[in-house]
């Protein structure tokens, strides 16, 4: 009995510090949300909490996600923040600009959109703003920009961090037109409760799923003054939509279990049930 209670110990050890954390998976989605666009679905790569240089998740590990990415052919690629690792046992600091010359090499047909994340912040939201738009990512801090996808205006909002940044729904929807279709993304999802209802859907990350889910009880430590509220996943609140991803990379421990690192496809429609965003 001791040495079976031994030997499954260290296969999960294995599984949850070097095998799963290593792992990179496909999540495709298929969400219909209100006030979209009718016609053809608008492709959304969604990545978060790269954390380039936490054990098991080096450039290589970064290059292997901007593959997976340009493989879905995205319209939009939208980074929620987190580039950076900040103290993580086991791992080792990658400057953000080596971060940025990999991340040049997405591809998308309709631009590449980032928001900083708390560990960017810790860091130097300057030094990362500025390695990013170097190559051409279009940071977004608090404001919005219009962007003709698939033959209809859309208006990408990019919102602060909530911890760490000063966030401004407001002036990241200023300017955005009556009835036009409206992405918010983010990088932490408690702003989510203040998301106005003419936003058709809010993007975040942070929260890594967890990354250690327990089974039959659930996610483990989630950072979110909402518990698992907002852990991952698709999520409806009186109408509005919020899709938070589990992230690529590790934060404080490197590991991972039963949540593995993604990378996030999304397949936006039109909810013909559901009733239009105010104007």
């Amino acid at each position: 009995m001791l040495l079976f209670l031994l030997a499954t110990a260290a296969v999960l050890a294995a599984w949850a510090f070097w095998w799963e954390p290593g792992r990179l998976v496909l999540n495709e989605i298929e969400l219909e949300v209100p006030g979209w666009p009718e016609g053809e679905e608008t492709r959304i790569a969604l990545i978060a909490d790269l954390h380039v240089g936490s054990p098991r998740n080096g450039r290589e590990k970064l290059r292997r996600v901007v593959r997976r990415v340009n493989e879905t052919l995205p319209d939009l690629v939208l980074i929620a923040g987190d580039l950076t690792i900040d103290n993580v046992l086991g791992g080792g600091f990658v400057p953000p600009e080596e971060i940025a010359e990999d991340l040049a090499a997405l591809d998308a047909r309709y631009g590449v959109f980032a928001v900083l994340g708390n560990h960017d912040r810790w860091l130097s939201a300057g030094r990362v703003e500025e390695a990013l738009t170097g190559v051409g990512i279009t940071v977004l801090d608090n404001r919005g920009q219009r962007v003709r996808v698939r033959g209809h205006d859309t208006w990408i909002a990019g919102v602060a961090d909530y911890w760490t940044g000063h966030p401004s729904i407001d002036d990241a929807l200023e300017g955005a037109g009556a009835g036009e279709p409206v992405i918010l993304f983010t990088h932490n999802p408690d702003l989510f409760p203040e998301v106005p209802a003419r936003v058709s859907l809010t993007l975040a990350g942070h929260t890594h799923g967890g990354q250690v889910i327990i089974p039959f009880v659930g996610p483990g430590i989630t950072p979110s003054r909402f518990g698992a509220r907002y852990a991952a996943g698709h999520v409806v609140e009186d109408g509005r939509h919020l899709f938070v991803t589990t992230g690529v990379g590790t934060s404080r421990l490197g590991v991972r279990f039963l949540v593995p690192p993604e990378v996030v496809s999304l397949r936006l429609a039109r909810c013909e049930s559901c009733e239009s965003p105010p104007e």
